[in-house]
C-alpha cells in the first residue's frame, strides 16, 4: 500500500483524529524482529505510512489503539498529544462503542437471536503473548453478540452466521477466541479455528462501526467501514449487502 492509496481509506477526519478503514493483512506496527520471522511476516506496518497523513501538522498522526494484522476496519488515530491522551482515555473507559462483523462456522443454536460470552482469558504460551486461551483464572473478558444473518450448508461450506459482536473489554484475540470456544470458529481463522495457514488475509472478521464521543458537547463521532472484498461473498449468502445496517 502506498500514502495516495491510504489517503483513500481515510473514513473521518477532524483536526484531533483520524479514522482509517484498515486494510486486512498488514500489521499496525512493526512487531519484534524474531517475532516476525517467525510467522513469515515481511509487511510494512501500517505507521510506516502515516508520514502522509500530516495534514500541515508538524507531527504525523499516532495510533489510539490497535487492530489485529488479519483483521480491517475502523481504525483511530489520534493527530497530536491532547487527542491521543483524551482517545486513550475513551477506549481504556470502555466509553467507545465498537462493533465488529463477523462470518463463522455453524452458530448459535436456533431460537437464540442474541446473547453474551463471559469467559476470561489467558496467555496459552508465556512465549507467545498474543496467543490466548479461556482459563477462568485470567483476565475478565466479555463480548455481546448478536445474529444478523444466516447461511444453510452448500456443498463443502458449512452452515455459517453472520454475527455483529461488540466487545465490553479489549483482550488481545478476544473476539477470536470467544468464538472459538462456543463452537463457532470465524471463518477463515488459522490460529483458532481450523482454516489452513495461508498467506491470504482470509479472516472474516472486520471492524465495522464505531461510535467515538470526542467532543463534550458533541454527538459521537461515527464511523461505518464498507465490507471488505475478502468477506462479500459469505455476507451476501448470510443475506448482508453493502445496504445492510451495522
Amino acid at each position: 500500500m502506498t500514502s495516495e492509496e491510504l489517503l483513500g481509506r481515510i473514513l473521518y477526519r477532524d483536526a484531533m483524529m483520524i479514522i482509517l478503514d484498515k486494510p486486512a493483512g498488514m500489521p499496525v506496527h512493526a512487531g519484534p524482529r524474531n517475532a516476525a520471522e517467525r510467522n513469515g511476516d515481511a509487511s510494512v506496518p501500517l505507521t510506516a505510512l502515516f508520514d502522509g497523513l500530516r495534514f500541515g501538522l508538524p507531527r504525523r498522526p499516532e495510533l489510539a489503539h490497535r487492530l489485529d494484522r488479519d483483521t480491517s476496519g475502523c481504525l483511530v488515530l489520534g493527530r497530536n498529544r491532547a487527542a491521543l491522551e483524551r482517545l486513550g482515555e475513551l477506549f481504556q473507559s470502555g466509553k467507545v462503542a465498537k462493533t465488529y462483523w463477523a462470518v463463522v462456522a455453524g452458530g448459535p443454536d436456533d431460537g437464540q437471536a442474541e446473547g453474551v460470552i463471559d469467559l476470561a482469558l489467558g496467555r496459552r504460551d508465556p512465549s507467545r503473548g498474543w496467543w490466548m486461551k479461556v482459563d477462568p483464572e485470567g483476565v475478565a473478558a466479555i463480548t455481546r453478540w448478536r445474529i444478523i444473518g444466516r447461511a444453510k450448508a452448500q456443498g463443502e461450506l458449512p452452515a455459517l452466521t453472520a454475527l455483529a459482536l461488540e466487545p465490553v473489554t479489549g483482550r488481545t484475540h478476544q473476539l477470536r477466541v470467544h468464538c472459538a470456544a462456543m463452537g463457532w470458529p470465524i471463518l477463515g481463522d488459522a490460529v483458532y479455528g481450523k482454516a489452513p495457514r495461508s498467506t491470504e488475509p482470509a479472516l472474516h472478521l472486520h471492524a465495522r462501526a464505531l461510535e467515538l464521543p470526542l467532543y463534550p458537547k458533541r454527538d459521537p463521532i461515527r464511523a461505518v467501514a464498507p465490507i471488505p472484498e475478502r468477506m462479500r461473498r459469505h455476507l451476501a449468502a448470510c443475506g448482508i449487502e453493502e445496504a445492510g445496517s451495522a
